[in-house]
């Protein structure tokens, strides 16, 4: 068991769309990520996704719809539903989904990353 601090995990994130593992529990990751700029066109196949937005606001576009996430705001998209991430200015969010869940889902690009750096605790001393 650790302690898990958001600000030193944000400390952590090496750029934007990189997550970083913060935890797992139940086969499933908490993972917390830099958001900036726009995301790839995805779905997952067999796994829900949730985003929960702790810094800034993010956008995560659909075919048909846009939905605008502030701070302290939370949205579940349903595996197989086509969507976009994408935010205006840098945003911390935290994502919830199975421990196999790759970021970009159904495709493989540039953003893809398939080994994801894990968070490690402050020094105590």
């Amino acid at each position: 068991m650790q302690k898990i601090t958001l600000d030193h995990a944000a400390e952590q994130l090496e750029g934007t769309w990189q997550p970083l593992l913060l935890a797992e529990l139940n086969q499933q990751a908490i993972k917390l990520a830099r958001f900036h700029g726009e995301f790839d066109w995805h779905h997952h196949e067999q796994e829900d996704e949730a985003f929960l937005v702790v810094k800034g606001r993010i956008s995560i576009l659909f075919r048909d719809q846009k939905i605008d996430l502030n701070c302290g705001e939370l949205l579940v998209i349903p595996r197989g539903v086509e969507h976009k991430p994408m935010a205006e200015e840098e945003a911390l969010v935290l994502l919830f989904e199975p421990n196999h869940t790759l970021n970009t889902g159904n495709i493989s690009s540039p953003l893809t990353h398939k080994q994801l750096k894990t968070y490690s605790s402050p020094d105590p001393s």
